[in-house]
């Protein structure tokens, strides 16, 4: 391996461990949102890692970031584990859509990820309970990704400009 290739697999495999990180605080965290709503801290890393880096990276990232997560709590392979796939599959898949037409700012990004992270978890969620019930719970959510979207976009356009990246706030 080049050193180059070498440096940008430490960085991807930091990354990745911070993503972790933030994923299991915010999970003991006594946060004062009702029913499981949560900041998404985590994907404050995939915002920054899409720009660093790009989709495949994020892709990745976001992979390793789901099923450790998974293992170190011990909720691999139960519905959490499959809500939180589903959230973040339909958010990165919005993600990479985002960005590959490039006109809208980080923060609004970071919104549409939100949503779609929550579109995503209801999804699996009815399907794996195998009804619609979830579905009323889907307007609260929502409504919790306009705050939650705008936290973490501004999180992560703090974290490229401290390392000189310039993004469209």
């Amino acid at each position: 391996m080049n050193r180059k290739r070498t440096q940008k697999l430490v960085y991807m495999s930091l990354l990745t461990a911070i993503a972790i990180v933030l994923h299991m605080i915010e999970s003991t965290l006594p946060l004062p949102f009702p029913l499981g709503i949560k900041l998404g801290l985590a994907n404050i890393i995939s915002l920054v890692v899409i720009e660093l880096y790009g989709p495949k990276e994020m892709f990745i990232i976001n992979f390793f970031r789901v099923v450790i997560s998974g293992l170190l709590s011990g909720m691999i392979f139960s519905y959490p584990f499959f809500m939180s796939c589903g959230g973040v599959f339909l958010s990165s898949l919005a993600l990479l859509i985002l960005k590959k037409i490039n006109k809208l700012p980080m923060i609004s990004m970071s919104i549409v990820c939100a949503i779609c992270h929550n579109i995503g978890q209801i999804v699996v969620a009815s399907f794996v309970i195998s009804s619609v019930a979830f579905i009323p719970y889907l307007f609260m959510m929502l409504a919790s990704s306009i705050p939650t979207g705008i936290i973490t976009g501004m999180a992560a356009i703090e974290i490229l400009k401290r390392i000189g990246k310039k993004v469209n706030p």
